[in-house]
């Protein structure tokens, strides 16, 4: 058996970290979540969202409060708020494309979702009105994964169309 040399060994385990450690912090940045939400928006021709370092501070504020429990629980704050949950590993854009994907269940004519369906994280996505983003991920100690995102100024008003 051939033994690796040091620069060899080095060239190894930064393959290793690369292929294997770097791709779970993908899609979790600020800019993978601002993409997966603004594609949908651009999808129904509305202005594409900023980063809001405060409405991100407060997202991870309230991720970090779920920690230990990872509920699915709304933090009544003064933001627009979809979040997520997996009992296992997800990225931010798989929780954004989870959302977005309510866009079956939802008529625009009649601003309803289909009948038994939820499709108030797609229209709190692509409302208008909502300028900023701030979004956060947790690692909960029971193993799973929370995520929240909060817009600013929130949407979802009864009456109102979302674009």
């Amino acid at each position: 058996m051939k033994t690796l040399n040091p620069s060899q060994c080095l060239f190894m385990a930064t393959t290793i970290f690369l292929v294997l450690i770097v791709p779970l912090k993908a899609q979790d940045s600020p800019e993978d979540f601002l993409a997966a939400h603004n594609k949908a928006r651009a999808a129904v021709g509305v202005d594409p969202l900023s980063w809001d370092e405060t409405v991100a501070a407060y997202a991870s504020d309230y991720a970090n409060q779920r920690i230990d429990d990872c509920a699915l629980q709304h933090s009544n704050g003064p933001y627009g708020e979809n979040i997520a949950w997996s009992s296992g590993s997800m990225s931010g854009v798989e929780a954004v494309n989870m959302w977005v994907d309510e866009l079956s269940d939802y008529d625009y004519d009649s601003n309803t979702c289909a009948q038994g369906k939820v499709c108030g994280h797609y229209t709190q996505v692509v409302w208008k009105k909502s300028v900023s983003l701030g979004c956060a991920k947790v690692s909960c100690n029971n193993g799973g994964t929370f995520i929240t995102c909060n817009y600013d100024p929130q949407g979802n008003f009864v009456g109102e169309w979302p674009y």
